[in-house]
């Protein structure tokens, strides 16, 4: 309970997936937490603070869903820790379960076994609209009666209820908690048993203590609570709650036959797709504009009105030149996130786990995994955690592992760079926009890769796990707009922080790297064009272009270049794509920093933009232009596959436990990106 010297009110809320439990969470606190209508998206605990009045406050902890008080995934052990150790950090005082009032016979069966617990709870009731258009009347006081809680009705949409809802934690009183069924009849030795260790459990805590020593004596044990439970619950709910209408609205189950058709399911979602990469490059490019113009004008500003020296040139041909080569694409992304955000708060998504169930469990994954899958197109960092849902270990470690071949976000700056070089911005038939044909074409390519990828590790990998898949398709909804922008705001802000941080670093320690060289002969090169011969023959800006290019390929980062070039230069790349390769180790977007970093030192003019000044580049064997279409198809081949996110590897090995399985994926997506990038090149250049 309460730690010794803590006054604070501690509650947890809990429930099954899709009830509304963040929605009340963010009504309670007023935190910005990301709320989807598929089951995953609450992934671990998170808390925030209920100021009641001037002296009372409540610290409100939202939990993952969960459908049984019997923890079968990671997800549903976090939240099971929470309510029923003592010893947890966050054990309750007060537990609010959230259920969806439009399904109650489902959402009870956990708020009985909860309410066993013996600690004081409140029943939150979300989705009284939903309710009411099914037809369904809910007599709250009856239900409060049967259960002997309080019974709360709330709308986090429009806040009704939550004034309510404040005063019942903040007033729980002493109501008698009833039990709707007797667990000790169940098996009444085991549970003496447990009680001559534990005298202060109650009956239901000792059957909790045998599931977890004696799982395997109590399968039947547990059928038969499940059984007894459904009827009390059946009993109760004939009393409270009346159908008005037994013609239910029909309106989801019309929809799930088209949108969930085992063919026409596929193509609508493929045209989903499309229209998400068609408005990418579409919508974005005004926006993507402005951001560009400001860059340039801030790069002229400080070039112009600061004094020259190495301070104003690593400002402007670091750090302002690396930072605009990734936030130009910000639209893009936010974009991205948006789409993504409208899927998952519609509930389209969970109807896309089920489409595609059938199609994961051939490649050793099942329905769960789509979602980690699906928004990893967003980031793999938080998709790898969402794996908790997934029972399975060995569905769970194949999900994992093959989510970094989803294009993330990072990888959007890299692709939109490289096929706005070799794509016109034109339409096809009026209809189809070239670069948005292909930017799908290379999201298609990480998500078949992935696919082909599990079903090799379905091979390899062995496990004795059953297999099985229980997903609830939650009833389709409009989009919150609110919930949206919440999202849109908080991934922005975390790309735009994240990505700065490591590009502002990179971009420093490039610039010294670019800027200093090793021997006399870096020092001399100002000398150098300083002759009559330069003097005469070419303008200033010409021998100041020289002259940086030639610094540029005798510094430190030029000779470091120069070493790995070697090894990939069977790609197509040459030393300057071999230093941003390095760079963007930490984080795939970096890629864009570096290279427009790169190019800012090696050319005063400001006013051009990365993607012209990579364009201008040549070949200096051939003299044709460098980033050839097979040279870029490589290079983004090359990104597709390789896992150069470092947080990426660092949440493998937090979920894993050990660093074999972040190892492992680590070299087989690298060495699979050397592969395929090797194979494109030699073939088509």
């Amino acid at each position: 309970m309460r730690d010794a010297g803590d006054t604070i009110l501690k509650v947890a809320i809990t429930g099954n997936p899709n009830c509304g439990k963040t929605s009340v969470f963010n009504a309670l606190t007023g935190l910005n937490q990301q709320v989807g209508n598929y089951a995953g998206t609450t992934v671990d605990k998170k808390t925030g603070v209920l100021a009641y009045n001037k002296t009372q406050q409540a610290r409100i902890i939202d939990l993952p869903g969960t459908y049984s008080i019997y923890p079968r995934s990671k997800d549903e052990e976090i939240a099971i820790d929470v309510i029923i150790n003592p010893q947890s950090k966050e054990a309750s005082d007060i537990i609010l379960v959230v259920c969806d009032a439009s399904n109650l016979k489902r959402n009870l069966l956990y708020y009985s076994q909860v309410a066993d617990l013996g600690k004081p709870v409140i029943l939150v009731l979300t989705m009284m609209d939903i309710a009411k258009k099914k037809g369904l009347e809910i007599n709250l006081v009856l239900l409060s009666l049967h259960l002997g809680v309080k019974v709360v009705a709330v709308n986090p949409r429009n806040g009704d209820g939550f004034d309510k809802l404040k005063d019942a934690i903040f007033n729980t009183g002493h109501l008698t908690q009833n039990k709707l069924i007797d667990i000790y009849n169940l098996a009444p030795q085991l549970i003496e048993e447990v009680k001559k260790d534990h005298p202060n459990y109650t009956d239901f805590q000792c059957f909790l203590n045998l599931y977890k020593t004696q799982r395997e004596k109590l399968d039947d044990v547990l059928s038969e609570e499940t059984i007894k439970r459904y009827a009390a619950i059946k009993e109760v709910l004939a009393d409270c709650v009346h159908q008005k209408n037994l013609k239910q609205s029909e309106f989801s189950n019309n929809l799930d036959k088209i949108l969930t058709h085992k063919i026409g399911g596929y193509l609508i979602f493929l045209f989903i797709l499309f229209i998400i990469f068609e408005s990418i490059f579409s919508i974005s490019k005004f926006p993507m504009l402005w951001i560009q113009q400001s860059f340039t004008w801030f790069g002229n500003y400080f070039a112009q009105h600061f004094p020259e020296g190495p301070l104003n040139n690593l400002l402007v041909n670091g750090v302002i030149a690396g930072l605009s080569g990734v936030i130009v694409f910000l639209p893009q992304i936010v974009l991205l996130f948006a789409f993504i955000a409208i899927l998952e708060d519609t509930g389209y998504m969970s109807r896309v786990s089920f489409m595609m169930d059938k199609l994961m469990r051939r490649v050793g994954m099942n329905g769960k995994s789509v979602v980690p899958l699906m928004s990893g197109v967003a980031c793999a960092v938080p998709s790898i955690m969402a794996t908790r849902s997934i029972e399975n270990w060995k569905e769970r470690i194949i999900t994992i592992m093959v989510i970094p071949l989803m294009s993330c976000s990072a990888r959007l700056p890299v692709y939109t760079l490289l096929i706005s070089m070799i794509a016109p911005d034109k339409t096809l038939w009026g209809l189809f926009n070239v670069q948005g044909l292909i930017l799908m074409g290379m999201y298609l390519v990480g998500f078949f890769s992935a696919i082909a990828a599990a079903w090799v590790m379905k091979l390899v990998i062995r496990a004795k796990e059953k297999n099985y898949f229980i997903l609830e398709l939650p009833t389709y909804k409009a989009p919150r707009l609110k919930n949206i922008l919440i999202t849109l705001v908080e991934k922005s802000r975390t790309f735009v922080w994240e990505a700065g941080k490591v590009i502002v670093a990179v971009s420093v320690i490039l610039w010294l790297a670019a800027s200093f060289g090793p021997g006399q002969s870096f020092t001399k090169i100002e000398e150098k064009y300083k002759t009559d011969f330069y003097l005469n023959n070419f303008s200033e800006k010409e021998i100041n272009t020289f002259q940086k290019s030639e610094k540029l390929f005798a510094s430190y980062a030029g000779h470091f270049g120069r070493i790995i070039e070697p090894i990939i230069k069977p790609l197509g790349f040459d030393w300057k794509i071999g230093i941003a390769l390095f760079s963007s180790l930490a984080a795939r977007e970096v890629f864009v920093g570096t290279m427009a970093t790169i190019y800012n030192l090696g050319d005063d003019s400001n006013s051009m933009n990365i993607r012209e000044r990579m364009m201008e580049e040549r070949d200096p064997v051939t003299l044709k232009p460098k980033y050839t279409v097979t040279v870029a198809f490589s290079l983004m081949l090359f990104y597709a596959f390789a896992l150069q996110c470092i947080s990426t590897i660092a949440t493998v090995y937090k979920e894993t436990k050990t660093w074999k399985w972040a190892t492992i994926q680590f070299l087989y997506t690298s060495g699979l990106a050397y592969l395929v990038s090797l194979v494109v090149y030699q073939l088509f250049k």
